[in-house]
């Protein structure tokens, strides 16, 4: 029998909706069932493929080849379970799929409204995982109040009822605000918060209090009162100073028990939370630290690149350092001053790495800092995007192709060779090239494909396998007809895709550590099971970092 939690969020957005689903289902696991993790999202775009990076953050990619929201990726990172395309909805996905029934005849001519065709919809969508876990966990994004949530809070109000509620527990996350004024919090919000979410019909058993200090007791003897909730459910969700700290923030304030004890399960509290304690304990008590560099185009968000953060921090948790992020946006290596002045903003770097990205802005600026990485013998990480850059600038500067460029910058034609393309722009005679007046939504290489490692490369040491399968989100690719000439020259193709056909890595064997990569390695790392690419490249900031 599958038991569903659904976790709504009232008062402000950001307040860590996922973060806490994420780590109670890390708690459930504790506790040796299964779980699963569902987000609702209530926006209307169809995916959040399209969406700018600095307004949405990233783009999470499944093995299936789903974009999803970023929250997938806590999700995974806390419990190990690969999402799946269908882990993920929005609102736009639920209305193109009520239209599309509704073109077809499929409701024989009924009126369709938003009760019960769109709210079927999306209880369709949670009813089948049924069967799936024992515990299924459905956070609703954005916060109560807002227009677009109202069909998915009735939806969820529906389902509860029908699924009988010993199957369905609610977790509201609310905000205390400390008011230095008045030298206390408030727990006004949350009140209406409540409020609001008892008028959609939906009781909240438990409150998750987001909190910067102490809620005292006589705070949460007023939120039980007014809120019509046992003193004990209501659980402080103090701030912590790493996020692989709120398990057992979370278990300390009971969290875990209370959910137990809303379901009238037996508590059995034997529970093993080691693997967590280990690593907070290696985040606390690091045994020294690196300096990452990280050449990005989406550097004022750092929800931009969530899970690169993330992967790196897992590498330093397995060597035992603290890693120190310092973003730079790629632009400033191109004013005229550039060559002169990359130094000075490099100057105490033990790694640079350069992420994913689409367009020209900031192209130049990246081959800048490749080129400087290269030169300078600094460990150098190119993902996706980074890979394409540090092609062009080894088939600019090594391999003497003076022109060398993508056709992704090259939309008017002007010419240039192109290294970087799209895969049919030189694939066999006949074969469709993908125009620019497409659709930009779901037309790039997405999801889990595998890649063959040459036998006695850098990058099979550090997998240990010449057979490895990694998550891709891109539309150009490195042109083939480049690798001999790369090679020739000291940069190896020591990964392609298995009919040979697409260059899925370099490296360079005589420095310290340059390797690109074609996919995202950083969407598959998590704590307790680092990349072993994210492993070996803080490995080599390490000794870099012994060196200056």
């Amino acid at each position: 029998m599958t038991r569903y939690i659904f976790i709504t969020g009232g008062v402000v957005s950001s307040l860590g909706k996922g973060l806490g689903s994420a780590a109670l289902g890390a708690l459930l696991q504790a506790r040796g069932y299964k779980v699963r993790l569902l987000k609702l999202d209530p926006y209307l775009n169809v995916d959040p493929g399209t969406m700018s990076p600095t307004q949405h953050g990233e783009v999470f990619v499944t093995d299936d080849g789903a974009e999803t929201d970023l929250d997938l990726g806590h999700y995974e990172r806390f419990t190990g379970v690969p999402s799946r395309k269908n882990d993920n909805i929005t609102t736009g996905q639920v209305y193109t799929e009520v239209l599309a029934k509704e073109r077809r005849g499929d409701y024989l001519g009924a009126t369709i409204q938003v009760i019960p065709h769109i709210t079927n919809e999306i209880k369709d969508f949670i009813h089948e995982k049924e069967g799936t876990a024992d515990f299924v966990l459905c956070e609703i994004g954005g916060t109560v109040g807002d227009i677009e949530s109202l069909p998915f809070l009735e939806a969820i109000r529906q389902f509860a009822n029908e699924v009988g509620r010993e199957r369905a527990v609610f977790i509201h996350v609310t905000l205390l605000p400390y008011i230095p004024a008045a030298g206390e919090l408030k727990t006004k919000p949350t009140q209406h918060s409540v409020k609001e979410l008892m008028g959609y019909g939906i009781f909240p058993q438990i409150l998750l209090c987001r909190a910067d200090r102490k809620i005292e007791e006589a705070e949460r003897r007023k939120i039980a009162l007014f809120c019509n909730i046992d003193e004990k459910k209501v659980i402080p969700a103090l701030d912590v100073s790493s996020i692989y700290e709120v398990p057992l923030s979370y278990h300390a304030e009971g969290l875990d028990h209370q959910v137990m004890d809303a379901f009238g399960i037996k508590d059995i509290a034997n529970l093993d939370l080691s693997i967590w304690e280990e690593i907070v304990t290696r985040i606390k008590e690091p045994e020294g630290h690196v300096k990452i560099a990280v050449i990005g185009k989406y550097t004022e968000l750092a929800d931009s690149y969530k899970s690169l953060n993330e992967a790196l921090q897992h590498g330093g948790i397995a060597n035992f350092v603290k890693v120190k992020l310092e973003f730079i946006e790629s632009s400033i290596f191109e004013a005229e001053d550039a060559p002169e002045s990359i130094g000075e903003h490099l100057r105490g770097i033990h790694g640079i790495l350069v992420p994913g990205g689409f367009g020209i802005r900031g192209a130049e600026g990246k081959i800048a800092a490749v080129k400087y990485a290269r030169e300078k013998k600094i460990p150098f990480f190119g993902i996706c995007f980074g890979m394409q850059m540090a092609v062009i600038e080894a088939a600019r500067n090594l391999c003497g192709i003076s022109d060398a460029t993508s056709s992704e910058f090259d939309e008017d034609g002007a010419g240039g060779e192109h290294v970087v393309g799209l895969m049919t722009e030189w694939d066999q005679d006949g074969a469709r090239v993908a125009g620019t007046d497409k659709d930009l939504g779901g037309t790039m290489r997405l999801g889990a494909y595998p890649a063959s490692l040459i036998e006695g490369s850098k990058v099979a040491e550090i997998y240990g396998s010449t057979d490895i399968s990694e998550r891709h989100r891109h539309r150009y690719e490195v042109n083939i007809n480049i690798k001999d000439k790369l090679e020739a020259n000291g940069v190896s193709v020591s990964g392609l895709s298995p009919d040979g056909a697409l260059p899925e890595i370099i490296e360079i064997a005589d420095h310290p550590w340059f390797i690109g990569v074609q996919y995202h390695p950083e969407l598959k790392s998590k704590p307790f099971d680092p990349h072993p690419l994210f492993v070996s490249f803080i490995k080599a900031a390490v000794k870099q970092s012994r060196l200056v």
